[in-house]
């Protein structure tokens, strides 16, 4: 079987020759000179993600509570392979299986790298306030630097560097003492209270999604047992 690439148009019009109820997986696999685990990833992928499966570009990225909700999914029985893979968008089984054989060995399930995206190297300034938002996603989003620094365009340094800062000198730590800028003894005490109740926040929310994560862990274990 050989591995020709087929146009977006071509696998578009093949899932909806097979959804139309037209022709079968096998047949549209020989007509596209495919295997069949081809087609049948075409249909997945555009069930899941619509006709936008075939013009995405690089590697999907799937973040770590993703990959840890689809194979506990998967382990506790809702649902095939095909059918977690069409619940969170995931666009090929062997990624799933990877991650299964992983969750089994008991290796860590991580958030995926950038995808192909292009991440800042060179920082820019930023303000106090833009600091602590930058905190508080990257907080919520399991500290992954890269997503933190496309989604706030700074240097994934800095991104890091906030993290950093904040945990060994809390908000204070985040204002920048150059020039003539505030000493963080001159924040006012409402300043700092709204500082904090971001982060905060972010931190509590993190910790309800692990102990949810434990919780639904030790009903799958015992359920095994």
């Amino acid at each position: 079987m050989s591995k020709r690439k087929v146009s977006v148009e071509d696998k578009t019009y093949a899932v909806n020759l097979y959804l139309d109820g037209k022709e079968s997986q096998r047949r549209i696999a020989d007509m596209f000179d495919v295997s069949l685990a081809s087609v049948q990833q075409w249909i997945r992928n555009y069930e899941s993600m619509g006709a936008n499966a075939f013009t995405l570009k690089g590697n999907k990225k799937y973040s770590k509570e993703l990959k840890q909700q689809a194979v506990l999914d998967y382990l506790a029985g809702y649902g095939s392979q095909d059918d977690i893979c069409k619940k969170y968008g995931i666009r090929s089984k062997a990624k799933l299986q990877i991650w299964i054989k992983k969750y089994n060995g008991h290796e860590e399930l991580k958030s995926s790298g950038t995808g192909g995206n292009i991440i800042m190297t060179k920082g820019r300034k930023t303000t106090f306030e833009e600091r602590v938002e930058i905190v508080q996603y990257c907080i919520a989003h399991d500290r992954n630097y890269a997503q933190t620094a496309e989604q706030y365009q700074v240097s994934y340094q800095q991104a890091r560097n906030y993290i950093v800062k904040y945990e060994a000198g809390g908000v204070e730590a985040l204002r920048d003492n150059r020039g003539k800028r505030k000493r963080p003894d001159e924040m006012s005490e409402l300043e700092k209270l709204r500082a904090e109740v971001k982060i905060l926040k972010a931190e509590k929310e993190r910790a309800e999604m692990e102990a949810s994560f434990l919780k639904k862990l030790e009903e799958i274990e015992r359920r095994r047992g």
